[in-house]
């Protein structure tokens, strides 16, 4: 028990409860992304049939990825979590250096 409440005070979960939530979220959010993908494509009329196989999966791939974080924000929210999801969100962005991305943009003072 003691690696398992090392993790939550990691995570910054107080709660048993808050930590089960979380995993729903994270179960719920994965299955949604895969499901809205697929439709995603078929919009802009890339299907296993107009384009290769090899081609389509790691488009669809790269296609879940945004559509994931997306959709974990939303979910996240109605579950009452969205501090912890947003506060994720901005980790996982700085770490992918998006932030670094934006900061081009910004007015120089």
């Amino acid at each position: 028990m003691f690696g398992f409440k090392k993790i939550q005070k990691r995570m910054g979960i107080y709660s048993n409860t808050q930590f089960i939530i979380i995993m729903i979220v994270f179960g719920i959010t994965g299955s949604l992304a895969l499901y809205l993908s697929k439709p995603i494509l078929n919009i802009l009329n890339i299907t296993p049939n107009t384009l290769h196989k090899l081609l389509y999966y790691p488009l669809r791939l790269a296609v879940i990825f945004p559509v994931y974080q997306f959709v974990l924000i939303i979910v996240g929210t109605l579950f009452g979590q969205f501090h912890f999801f947003w506060n994720l969100e901005k980790k996982m962005m700085n770490r992918m250096g998006l932030f670094r991305l934006f900061r081009i943009f910004k007015p120089h003072k």
